[in-house]
């Protein structure tokens, strides 16, 4: 939730601090390359025989994503550090403190990797990772956007659109709302071990924020391959929403013509709704949410002030024209 000074813009890739200079703050964690290494623009092909790749959690040991050529988000943003980014997470199926997914995520597999499609469309199907890194266009492919959870974020994410992938499975007129589902793995995913959540964990937007160009789904960060902790190997960003939106290691999407359930709304509908847009007129019943501090500033740093849509307004706003965004929280 910080602070947006402007419209997103075009900021060349030699703008975002280098990964060099991230090295001697992350001695203390493992980023293993998944398999081959691989990116939106050019993904390395993985032998069949090849054994099964972790993204572990600590070390520094991912190489540079190749391919990764410019951002068109986020100019003017002071990005949070990848150590940050990386050790403070929201993860509950690996535990949940926010120093759990780093420290318990080591033992997931994220290769290989499938995908099901199904539900209101013309051409369900399986698709594994691999195939949807070498079939998206070529086009940006690193963003800066703020992360919401309960602090504020500017992350690097390097993703495509969920529209580029939702496309080829053909949605028809019934598909109103796009649901999405994590892995459920408890021997990989130690706090499904607990009944902290009725797992697997889910989430859904509506068909026009699915389709919405600021919806992405996220392979890397910062460059490299996205860690284990923080969704490996692809989750979802809604950049406009509430953290638990953006739901973390997708094995599964599905069109509905109905609103899915999710795992938060479900769970405490007085407390998190099912659109979660950032909304500072909107309090959670526990806290206000009209300012907010963001990670690494300091217990004594000044809060800010929380801005409509998290900043985004001039792109999403009309999504909602008419809606009453008490009620639809």
């Amino acid at each position: 939730m910080l602070i947006k000074s402007r419209k997103p813009s075009e900021v060349c890739s030699s703008e975002i601090t280098s990964s060099e200079a991230f090295e001697e703050r992350r001695t203390f964690l493992k980023v293993a390359a998944a398999g081959a290494a691989a990116s939106v623009i050019s993904a390395c092909s993985e032998s069949e025989t090849a054994p099964p790749a972790r993204v572990s959690a600590a070390g520094n040991s991912a190489p540079p994503m190749p391919g990764v050529i410019k951002t068109t988000h986020g100019e003017g943003l002071e990005l949070t550090s990848y150590e940050h980014v990386t050790t403070y997470n929201n993860f509950y199926e690996f535990g949940a403190g926010k120093s759990d997914p780093v420290k318990n995520s080591g033992s997931l597999i994220t290769r290989p990797w499938n995908i099901v499609v199904d539900g209101e469309c013309e051409a369900p199907g399986e698709i594994g990772i691999e195939e949807i890194l070498a079939d998206i266009t070529q086009e940006e492919r690193i963003y800066r956007f703020r992360c919401v959870e309960a602090w504020a974020m500017v992350v690097p994410w390097v993703g495509f659109s969920l529209s580029e992938l939702l496309k080829r499975f053909k949605p028809t007129s019934r598909a109103k709302y796009v649901y999405f589902e994590t892995l459920f793995d408890p021997k990989q995913m130690p706090g499904q071990q607990r009944n902290v959540l009725d797992w697997p964990y889910r989430e859904g937007l509506r068909m026009d924020e699915a389709m919405h160009p600021l919806t992405m789904l996220v392979t890397g960060v910062y460059g490299k391959e996205l860690p284990n902790q923080n969704g490996a190997p692809l989750r979802l960003i809604v950049p406009w929403k509430y953290g638990f939106k953006s739901i973390k290691s997708i094995v599964r999407i599905r069109f509905d013509e109905q609103v899915p359930d999710t795992t938060w709304w479900k769970r405490a509908p007085s407390e998190y709704g099912f659109y979660a847009n950032v909304n500072p007129q909107v309090d959670h019943p526990r806290w206000s949410q009209r300012t907010h501090r963001n990670i690494g500033d300091g217990l004594f740093a000044g809060k800010h002030e929380t801005l409509m849509f998290n900043g985004y307004a001039d792109e999403v706003a009309h999504l909602y024209k008419g809606m009453d965004l008490k009620r639809f929280f």
